[in-house]
């Protein structure tokens, strides 16, 4: 299925075919790769919730044409 994926600090989205199996770390992974980001850096939002990287597309219930957010990890900076 399609979902998109909207870059939080620049407003810029792509697309991208997902799997049921695929996990929110290989989309961030994807995303951050094609933005030159570091994808240790970045998470997944989608509404409200921080998605975990280890959760499959199919636990988080997304459905085709979803719109998740790549944000800053907001823990990145807590030691």
């Amino acid at each position: 299925m399609k979902i998109s994926v909207k870059d939080a600090e620049t407003g810029s989205r792509i697309s991208m075919d997902v799997e049921s199996d695929n996990t929110i770390e290989e989309v961030v992974e994807s995303a951050a790769n094609y933005w030159n980001k570091d994808p240790g850096a970045y998470v997944v939002r989608f509404g409200k919730k921080v998605l975990s990287g280890q959760t499959t597309i199919k636990e988080t219930m997304l459905q085709e044409g979803d719109v998740v957010e790549l944000i800053p990890d907001p823990e990145g900076g807590k030691r």
